[in-house]
């Protein structure tokens, strides 16, 4: 306490967002910087009555900061729940041992069970630094771990999340690994499920590298921060649920992984395994479906590694005690015509309500995956799981279900249009032979996707669509005009996206 009492500094908010990562101002002068030895980067122990968070020292040499004040950014002001002139410690922090064994996975060692669960643990508990999360990342990026370590990290992110349990023996659950622009049948499949009378507490995670994840789309229509609370709350009323997985702290430790993820751009197999089904058996999911879309331009590249794929996802899942079937898909073209979270949740809509300009290949997927989930289930026989599926949607039961599943969430409203568009026609006439999915998905993103709810891209031209000189290939809308122009010069930039034969 002594120690604490002499490196005691006053707070001085500076109103600086660092998005998750705690961080601590001093000035280069202070005299707790000069007596301690602190640098910039320096990882420090913040204390405040009771409550102490872990942050990242940024050095001052200026008058920002007199030499008895400390500045926080706004995520560390808010975890030590403290204000402007509030009085704080700092102090060394100690060593963190598993370390370590960061760096012996980033030299292509095998680390052991324990070795991933004190990882998991650390990261947890706020003690590791952005810079240190994406060395771990980047450790186990590639085809750096193998079945036993996927296994471990698994299990870690288990152990150090809750858990929500539920009364029915059967709780079912669906998971896309993703890289394929639009492909939104998660809400679809959820209210066919709900409707079916299984239970399907669906959980989804933002987007990491595409322009949606299925909480971004279905923000547009309800809302998704739901506490494990109202998780509860709405999937005993309902059935089912369209869930933003952070705000439940099922799975902590990935919740922070996938933050660096987005900013590196990375998303290794090995961790979205234990991602996925981590979550799953948080969630309290017994019978889960993985779809996994395959195609040169697609996240999953081959058919023999969604064949790898495969096997990891249903090895892990009977080792957590999971009932995993592995569907792999056509991954050549976008599904659906939006890209972008509002113009997904229109595409959603569309099918929902069985609209007849609904996009067809979102319907037949939704019904595919819906489908073979219910047989998975037992609630359908081997064989009928895809009529019963469409028996369900077109009866607007689904629809009917999803509407009442979006109110007991807190309501329900239209997606719309961003303000700004512009049509990119087609330079030849032909037919359309291939499309790149990562660049169609890149340039919805540089429209603003999916910070920006509304941007991103209305796609008209799947494969095998005859085209003529003139027409419109897809829409580009941004809800500002320099981030469509830039998305534009972009298209400029590289070789065309959409080839024409």
């Amino acid at each position: 306490m002594e120690h604490h009492l002499l490196n005691t500094l006053k707070v001085k908010s500076l109103g600086i967002d660092t998005y998750s990562e705690n961080i601590i101002f001093i000035r280069s002068d202070c005299h707790i910087c000069r007596s301690e030895g602190f640098t910039a980067l320096t990882r420090l122990v913040v204390h405040h009555n009771e409550k102490t968070i872990i942050a990242t020292l940024n050095v001052v040499h200026s008058e920002l900061l007199s030499g008895n004040e400390a500045g926080l950014s706004d995520i560390a002001l808010e975890r030590l729940n403290v204000r402007e002139g509030d009085l704080i410690a700092v102090s060394h922090l100690k060593p963190i041992e598993s370390l370590s064994d960061v760096r012996a996975k980033i030299y292509h060692n095998k680390i052991n069970e324990k070795a991933y669960h004190k990882i998991i643990s650390d990261i947890t508990d706020g003690l590791y630094s952005d810079i240190e999360i994406s060395a771990f990342i980047a450790g186990c990026a590639g085809n750096n771990m193998d079945l036993d370590e996927i296994t471990w990290l698994t299990k870690a992110m288990i152990k150090t999340g809750s858990r929500l349990k539920w009364n029915q023996q059967v709780i079912a659950d669906k998971h896309c690994v993703g890289g394929l622009p639009g492909n939104r049948t998660t809400p679809i499949i959820v209210a066919i499920i709900a409707a079916s009378g299984l239970t399907i507490p669906k959980t989804s995670s933002r987007a990491i590298t595409s322009p949606a994840g299925t909480a971004d789309t279905m923000e547009t229509i309800t809302v998704v921060n739901l506490s494990t609370k109202k998780i509860k709350d709405v999937v005993n009323k309902e059935g089912g649920c369209f869930a933003w997985g952070s705000l439940a702290k099922l799975s902590p430790a990935d919740d922070i992984l996938i933050t660096v993820e987005k900013a590196l751009d990375i998303d290794s197999p090995g961790q979205m395994i234990a991602s996925v089904l981590s979550k799953k058996v948080t969630a309290g999911s017994t019978h889960v479906l993985i779809e996994i879309p395959f195609g040169e331009t697609a996240k999953v590249r081959t058919h023999d590694e969604a064949l790898k794929l495969q096997y990891y996802f249903k090895a892990v899942g009977d080792a957590v005690k999971l009932n995993v079937e592995v569907l792999i898909t056509d991954g050549s073209q976008p599904i659906g015509k939006g890209i972008g979270p509002a113009l997904e949740a229109m595409d959603v809509l569309s099918v929902l309500r069985n609209e007849k300009q609904a996009p067809k290949d979102l319907k037949d997927k939704s019904l595919v995956i819906a489908g073979a989930l219910l047989e998975l289930s037992g609630k359908a026989e081997k064989g009928k799981g895809i009529s019963e599926a469409k028996k369900i949607l077109e009866s607007g039961k689904a629809y009917e279900k999803f509407q009442k599943i979006c109110l007991a969430q807190g309501g329900f409203k239209e997606p719309g249009f961003a303000k700004f568009h512009i049509n990119i026609t087609s330079e030849t006439a032909g037919i359309v032979k291939s499309v790149d999915n990562r660049k169609l998905a890149k340039i919805a993103k540089l429209a603003g996707a999916p910070r920006d709810p509304s941007a991103g891209i209305y796609f008209n031209a799947p494969i095998g669509t005859k085209i003529e000189k003139g027409q419109t290939l897809y829409t580009i809308y941004s809800e500002l005009e320099r981030e469509l122009q830039y998305a534009v010069d972009y298209l400029k930039s590289v070789n065309s996206i959409i080839t024409i034969v």
